[in-house]
């Protein structure tokens, strides 16, 4: 009797799965719509996990690594582009959790390169570097380093500026100005930033394929090059040269790896590897500081507002999805013939995560299909893969 009672009550707690945790992402669909997707012409190659519930339920790989080359899979490695952004944020919150600095330090208690408008460097904060409230004009100088110019140079210049807003109170994007935080970080570990990011985060995460600079990029087994889009007139993706810009400003744009340690990443970014990152560092990072009114209007506008309440927090975007308003926690990333991004829900502990490597827009609905089943919500269009007939398989 007393085995049967213990069958019963193993057998009661089985079937009583919470209706959060049962599997809602249909991994056949979504595996043929992507298939679908590679298929057309914009598309070169592409690669897709998603976590569910905590667990890495689908990776895989679609497309080539170039045009006529070898098959994507979910170890072949991509730019990240500034999905990095969130890596650096990562590091400096593990950092402030160790007492090694504070998100309240202002700039110039370090010794960096950033100079801003009226001495600015004195007032703006670790923080508000991290959340891109530093007052001065959007991507402030992306196309003098696009150039060649160096990024030290670049920051000291930024003195002469004038500032759009006061430090702090107004949200504007920046690459040059962000990548201060690898000059802090630096500083602080009296190691390479590559070097501490490798060990702090990369190393303990069990992400093998992960780097920060080109040679880590072409140096891997397996690696994707970069495409940018033609018109549909003009043909295909045509290829380009893999250079130094945006990996002279790491902390803003110099990671890569493959989708499968994208995974991993957002595992712990859902506060699954406590160890690594904690509850304090992801309350630090997830928060949000700054309404983004220029990047609501664009979701409004092409996504027909699907997410809402649209804000930055440390190196992370943070919004209200879909009509339940459940919050998402993301970022996307676009450089040089690659494309990145990655959002989930960290109380679901469900996301997804995509790389590819050309300038198409279309891998961008992914992210809304797959958050739309995980939610139950009515199934759209989002990839545009049956509003017009895609091309020809490459």
């Amino acid at each position: 009797m007393r085995f049967l009672r213990s069958a019963i009550l193993c057998l009661s707690a089985a079937l009583a799965v919470p209706a959060a945790l049962a599997q809602a992402i249909d991994y056949d669909r979504l595996d043929q719509r992507l298939t679908r997707l590679a298929a057309d012409d914009e598309i070169v190659g592409l690669s897709v996990a998603v976590i569910e519930n905590g667990e890495i339920r689908f990776a895989k790989g679609y497309g080539f690594t170039e045009i006529g080359g070898a098959p994507v899979t979910d170890t072949t490695v991509f730019r990240w582009a500034s999905l990095s952004k969130g890596v650096a944020a990562s590091q400096v919150a593990i950092l402030a959790e160790q007492a090694r600095l504070n998100l309240t330090d202002t700039v110039s208690k370090f010794k960096t390169s950033l100079r801003l408008p009226g001495g600015g460097e004195t007032r703006a904060t670790l923080e508000d570097v991290l959340s891109h409230r530093l007052g001065i004009v959007s991507n402030a100088y992306d196309t003098t380093l696009e150039d060649g110019r160096d990024p030290v140079e670049i920051r000291e210049s930024l003195r002469g500026l004038k500032n759009i807003c006061a430090i702090g109170e107004c949200h504007s994007y920046q690459n040059v100005a962000f990548d201060t935080v690898s000059e802090i970080v630096e500083q602080v570990t009296h190691s390479s930033y590559a070097d501490t990011v490798e060990a702090s985060i990369f190393r303990p995460l069990g992400m093998v394929t992960a780097s920060i600079g080109r040679a880590g990029l072409q140096g891997s087994d397996s690696w994707a090059r970069p495409y940018a889009k033609r018109s549909k007139e003009a043909g295909p993706p045509f290829e380009k040269i893999v250079n130094d810009d945006y990996y002279r400003v790491p902390a803003a744009g110099g990671v890569n790896g493959s989708v499968r340690d994208l995974a991993l990443y957002a595992r712990a970014q859902m506060g699954l590897v406590p160890d690594v990152l904690s509850d304090t560092a992801l309350t630090m990072l997830q928060t949000p500081r700054i309404y983004t009114s220029r990047e609501q209007s664009g979701l409004t506008r092409r996504y027909k507002g699907h997410m809402k309440d649209a804000r930055y927090a440390l190196g992370w975007r943070v919004y209200k999805y879909g009509e339940t308003g459940n919050r998402v926690v993301g970022h996307r990333g676009a450089v040089e013939g690659y494309r990145s991004m990655i959002l989930f829900d960290p109380e679901r502990d469900t996301g997804i995560v995509a790389l590819w490597n050309s300038s198409s827009r279309k891998p961008v609905g992914i992210e809304f299909e797959v958050m739309d089943m995980a939610y139950n919500l009515p199934a759209q269009d989002w990839m545009e893969i049956d509003t017009e007939s895609a091309g020809g398989s490459k």
